[in-house]
């Protein structure tokens, strides 16, 4: 008997999570106020973007919360060169998070080694972390979604 005491005792003591933290009202008040947008898949909306060997169609997020967020689809367009492809960089973001739609994704990231990724697979990189594409499928589609809409990508030598 004391000792389910002592087991059930224990299941209550576990370590508190940090609550996240709230943004006041007074501060939402200050951004822009959102638009509704809808962006449906059309081939034609892709064009080229940040990157030569890819494809970006824009979701209407940027204009709808006037430069607070942005999101894209990426289509890799080229096959992977690796002269073409692999030269490491960094985003000035505050929030950049990668979705794999479809194929598959390879990168080296500063610190955290190489991760292929395939589809449903989901990773945040974290502000200014430096990173490298190692490889993509030639059906590679991901989700990204980057806060601030405007943001710098700085290229470091190699």
């Amino acid at each position: 008997m004391a000792k389910a005491k002592r087991k059930a005792k224990a299941t209550k003591v576990k370590a508190k999570a940090k609550p996240a933290k709230r943004i006041s009202a007074a501060k939402r008040a200050k951004r822009p106020a959102q638009k509704f947008t809808v962006s449906h898949h059309r081939d034609e909306d892709f064009d080229q973007g940040l990157r030569p060997y890819s494809a970006y169609r824009d979701l209407g997020i940027a204009a709808a919360t006037n430069g607070l967020v942005q999101a894209h689809v990426i289509r890799m367009t080229k096959p992977f060169e690796q002269a073409t492809v692999a030269i490491p960089h960094y985003h000035d973001v505050d929030f950049q998070m990668v979705y794999v739609l479809k194929g598959w994704f390879s990168s080296a990231f500063e610190g955290e080694g190489v991760h292929t990724f395939h589809a449903g697979s989901c990773w945040i990189q974290p502000p200014k972390i430096k990173h490298t594409v190692i490889g993509y499928s030639d059906d590679c589609e991901v989700l990204e979604i980057v806060l601030p809409a405007d943001f710098e990508t700085v290229t470091l030598a190699k």
